[in-house]
């Protein structure tokens, strides 16, 4: 019935005659895609009367009905076999789903009419098959995207195997799971939420869930958090099966740039990033360093070294030395000329420096930038600076969501970006038509020549629209520039809505009455997604602020009533003046964001309008523009105070914002190959970590463990290339005695590597077996999984500072002719290798020479290092987070079961070094 969206090839960057003509003849392939769905739509509408005669009860049984007609059809299928590949159970599921679909959409339909009172539109039926069939649904503003994910939500939901619907924040994550909630529990099915602050018992029930929302970088973190816990039975999230991305541009093209981390804390004093931020002023543009806006770098010339050398008194700021110097240097240039205060930040009453996310225009609580720029801008703005962080566990929301065995997603904008969801995700991209023709009117921009003369006519338009009463949002690119329309607003007496990170806390209020006759909504990039403007005003909002429906339900019903006709007359007048217009005071850099903007009025045939009003000092026009664009304007002929308004200026500005939109997919595209390194490892790291939690052949486990290590020591004192006469066999002794403790004596044994070998196995497996014999098998487990789980913690977050330095160091080898790609990843196999082989010998000598002064020694060794582990920081962004209760819930308080260990006793691990040289001192390492 459907294509099977697993096997998908990468769609071609040029579109040759041939396909141009198919196009002419055939159509396009988007709509030849529709034209297969089509034919599914209409079964769907036909059983919807056989659907609309059933009962409740008969209409509520149809979910036990298809799960039980999917099990018997995957044993018919796959044979009755349990052990059946993963690729072909997934592949035998998504084809029985298929023959469910019809009847499981209408199931859905008629459930959504009893219990919401929404029916879906046939649009949307499409837009439902389409997330099903593992692709991007590209749907317009007020299109009903949430309504659309209950239908392919509840048809793979029937599997058992758990739907992610992923959103961009906690608020409409909690709305969704309230709203599309009513369907799904309606029809038997368990909803759960995943948001901050929730406790591990609670995660793991919520994604026990059949349908389970939550924040995008909720579900990354609880992937990090379950691969550091000691025990499977508290992971908290199960196999990731299917998922829903909304807003899937602004997740999977916007955040891609961003990892997950979690953090511990590292040792640094914050003395020098004052001490360097103090000579930055002192520093002249262009003189002692350049700065280039479109690759966002600042660098100092030689001029500039000189004159750094001098004002921190160092002899030779690249000597190895002084490195470190060096970069801090050129971190704090980086903050004081390319970082700007209420653009790219903010600085909160509490003197913390927060990130401004360029796309949403929304503060990035917890995220801090990495490798010191963080703090620079903190020494910039003379604020107390926090320490630097130490990477714990780290992943990118790009690796993170390509392990679902199916992805899909909808949002408004997905098509400028559809060569990068096709080559990084697999995803194609499918534009879904919409319900009822779209009314708005996009006028060409309007170019002055200063940013003065285009404030001056956003605010002559503004007050013209504001007399006649049709509402206007403008729409900005920065905190700054909202602040400075808001100043002439004031200055000008016309009342207005300020929506930016600074007043995040009314933005449901002001949304709410955005579309109000005579509204005035100044916004940055905030109201651009998630946010639907109802022309008139949104009664139900409305009527909560003035009563509470869950205290005084009367007083609520009686007020909606009240704005449900105030709304309907607003609306009529509304409508009467054109819509809601848009009016842009910028082009941002991605043409995404733009259509973001405009999307926000003229929803579901409503009427509206957009205009963008731009200038030669916008930082678009200024960097990307380019001379192309300065030399059109002169020849078109621009006076002060005229604008130009032509379709050759739209059109040479939209040109420069595909190159910076190539540019930027260049950039993640770069850093996500870099990546791919890094993900092959931390696979492998957390496949160990599981085999190790699960306990299974422990012993054969560390058997294996053991004698790879005296094959290593054997091959780096007799290797087989070497003369058996050049062995160091006295030092293969020593080597032994440090790993194992144990004093072998190989005088007599015989010079092959085969009779040595088995001389030395001999004697490790023979202590190995007595230390078994001595702490009983039952401890003897417990020990090992914990000594592994330890040396594997350890050495991988070790392994992953390790990495950052290689990454920060290897773009330099292109200057020796070398690809710092290739040397990446043969380095960092290296290292790979290397810490694997340092776990290895590291469990080895601790299980050989452990000594547990009672039993319960073994049991407080765990409880202590899940104690620390539940104590450890979350964030999100470059840099480390701040968060410190991002485990969800309280560290609970660890009781001794026996004596304390004194800081001068010797080490309970039996290595035969004092407390504090030995755990004490990894301990506080490791952080707390």
């Amino acid at each position: 019935m459907l294509d099977c969206a697993t096997d998908r090839k990468e769609v071609g960057p040029a579109v040759g005659l041939a396909e141009y003509v198919g196009k002419l003849i055939f159509g396009s392939k988007n709509e030849r895609e529709l034209k297969k769905i089509r034919p599914i739509v209409s079964r769907v509408n036909e059983l919807e009367p056989r659907m609309r005669l059933l009962s409740d009860a008969a209409l509520k049984g149809k979910t036990a009905e298809f799960r039980t007609r999917l099990d018997n059809a995957l044993k018919e299928r796959l044979g009755g076999r349990g052990d059946v590949e993963l690729r072909a159970r997934n592949l035998a599921e998504y084809h029985v789903l298929n023959e469910l679909l019809p009847e499981a959409f209408a199931v859905v339909r008629e459930a959504s009419v009893r219990t919401l009172g929404l029916r879906h539109f046939d649009v949307q039926l499409i837009g439902g098959v389409v997330l099903h069939q593992g692709k991007i649904a590209e749907m317009k503003t007020g299109e009903g995207k949430t309504l659309v994910a209950s239908l392919a939500a509840y048809l793979n939901a029937l599997a058992g195997r758990g739907v992610h619907i992923i959103t961009v924040n906690d608020y409409l994550a909690t709305r969704d799971t309230e709203w599309m909630g009513q369907i799904y529990r309606w029809l038997g099915m368990s909803v759960g939420t995943i948001v901050h602050g929730l406790t591990d018992a609670e995660r793991q029930a919520n994604y026990g869930a059949d349908i389970t929302y939550g924040y995008n970088s909720e579900y990354g973190f609880d992937y990090l958090r379950d691969n550091m816990k000691f025990r499977l039975e508290d992971y908290s999230q199960r196999e990731l099966h299917f998922a829903i991305v909304d807003e899937v541009d602004s997740i999977l093209v916007d955040e891609a740039r961003t990892p997950l981390i979690i953090s511990g804390p590292a040792e640094e004093a914050t003395d020098k990033y004052y001490n360097i931020n103090a000579i930055i002023p002192k520093l002249r543009r262009d003189q002692d360093y350049t700065v280039d806006e479109k690759s966002r770098s600042a660098v100092l010339t030689e001029d500039g070294v000189a004159r750094v050398e001098k004002l921190l008194a160092v002899e030779n700021l690249y000597h190895p030395t002084n490195i470190e110097t060096l970069h801090h240097v050129n971190q704090a240039l980086k903050a004081h000329t390319l970082f700007k205060r209420e653009v790219d930040y903010i600085v909160d009453d509490g003197g913390k420096v927060k990130i401004v996310d360029e796309f949403t225009g929304r503060v990035l609580d917890g995220r801090r930038w990495s490798d010191g720029l963080h703090q620079a801008v903190e020494a910039k703005e003379g604020v107390p600076i926090e320490n630097e962080n130490q990477t714990l566990a780290t992943i990118t929301y790009q690796n993170y969501f390509r392990m679902y065995h199916r992805l899909s997603g909808m949002t408004g904008t997905a098509e400028t970006e559809r060569e990068e969801f096709q080559k990084i995700y697999a995803l194609e991209v499918m534009v879904i038509p919409t319900n009822r023709p779209v009314a708005r009117i996009d006028h060409l921009d309007q170019i002055y020549r200063s940013e003065e003369e285009k404030f001056a006519a956003v605010i002559e338009e503004i007050r013209e629209l504001n007399q006649r009463g049709q509402p206007v949002l403008v729409g900005t690119i920065s905190i700054e520039k909202s602040e400075e329309i808001a100043r002439r607003l004031r200055k000008e007496g016309i009342k207005h809505n300020v929506l930016n990170a600074k007043h995040h806390a009314r933005e449901a209020e002001i949304v709410a009455q955005a579309g109000r006759f005579g509204a005035v909504t100044i916004s940055t990039n905030m109201a651009g997604r998630g946010t639907d403007i109802v022309l008139g005003g949104n009664p139900e909002f409305l009527a909560k602020l003035h009563a509470d429906p869950a205290v005084d339900r009367d007083r609520y019903l009686e007020a909606f009533k009240r704005f449900q006709e105030t709304c309907a007359v607003e609306r009529e007048q509304v409508v009467g003046q054109g819509g809601l217009h848009i009016l842009g005071t910028e082009r941002h850099e991605s043409r995404r964001i733009d259509n973001q903007l405009r999307g926000r009025c003229a929803r579901q045939g409503d009427p509206g309008s957009s205009r963008f009003y731009l200038c030669l000092e916008d930082d678009l026009m200024r960097i990307f523009g380019g001379d192309r664009l300065k030399g059109l304007m002169a020849s078109l002929g621009m006076e002060e105070g005229v604008p130009i308004e032509h379709r050759w200026v739209s059109k040479s500005i939209g040109s420069a914002q595909k190159r910076v939109e190539g540019q930027n997919f260049e950039i993640r595209k770069n850093l996500l190959e870099y990546d791919d390194v890094m993900n092959l490892q931390r696979k492998s790291i957390y496949e160990l970590r599981r085999r190790v939690l699960g306990g299974e052949d422990m012993r054969e486990q560390v058997l294996e463990l053991i004698e790879d290590v005296v094959i290593t020591e054997l091959d780096q004192t007799c290797s087989a290339e070497v003369n058996a006469a050049d062995w160091d066999l006295r030092g293969l002794e020593d080597r032994i005695f440090g790993t194992f403790g144990l004093k072998v004596s190989l005088a007599g044994v015989p010079a092959s590597r085969e009779q040595l070998g088995e001389a030395l196995w001999g004697a490790v497996e023979k202590a190995y077996l007595d230390k078994e014999a001595q702490l009983g098998p039952e401890t003897m487990r417990r020990v090992e999984q914990y000594f592994y789980l330890q040396e594997i913690d350890q050495q991988w977050k070790d392994h992953l500072l390790a990495m950052d330095h290689l990454r920060s160091g290897v773009s330099l080898r292109g200057y020796a002719q070398k690809d710092p790609k290739q040397e990446y990843k043969r380095e960092g196999y290296d290292l790979f290798i290397g810490m694997t082989q340092r776990i290895k010998t590291e469990v080895a000598r601790k299980l050989t020479q452990v000594q547990l002064a009672s039993q319960d020694d073994g049991d407080q060794l765990m409880r202590a290092r899940m104690a620390r582990r539940r104590s450890m920081s979350y964030g999100t962004g470059p840099g480390a987070a701040a968060a410190a209760d991002g485990a969800g819930g309280k560290v609970q308080t660890i009781r001794r079961s026996g004596r304390k260990v004194g800081r001068n006793d010797p080490c309970p691990c039996g290595s035969g070094k004092k407390y504090k040289h030995c755990c004490l001192a990894k301990d506080a390492q490791a952080g707390p």
